[in-house]
């Protein structure tokens, strides 16, 4: 009895994500085809030139965007930025730093504070002696 084993491929928008990069800015071959488990990692491990273009100089969907401004994806659509930005334009809006950059990193400092005195909360209680453990 032998094994088949199939490749296991995903969609360029998956693989797109996995690499952190906005999927309409990579090259037309990567956004038609199908990409296997193996290129991907052979992406990641030696990237091409062009992926190196886009991690260093976008444009970076929004997720790369936020963290990269240290506020959630959420406060970017509060903040009306909607489409991808280049690492230009990042620059641009930490240098600025208008007022609804400013009142999202505020409020993702809190989120960040309330979880980790949570952690520390549950830390501590799992550490208490005769507390049944879940």
């Amino acid at each position: 009895m032998t094994s088949h084993q199939t490749t296991q491929t995903m969609k360029p928008a998956t693989a797109a994500k996995k690499l952190g990069v906005y999927l309409q800015a990579t090259p037309t071959e990567f956004q038609e085809g199908v990409v296997s488990r193996n290129e991907l990692n052979a992406l990641q491990t030696d990237p091409p030139e062009w992926l190196l273009e886009l991690r260093r100089n976008g444009p970076h969907p929004r997720p790369v965007v936020a963290a990269k401004l240290g506020i959630s994806i959420a406060g970017l659509a509060r903040g009306g930025v909607t489409e991808a930005l280049t690492t230009e334009q990042i620059d641009a809006l930490k240098k600025d730093s208008p007022e609804w950059l400013q009142r999202e990193r505020a409020t993702q400092a809190e989120v960040r504070k309330e979880a980790a005195r949570i952690k520390e909360k549950n830390a501590a209680q799992a550490d208490q002696p005769g507390r049944p453990r879940s």
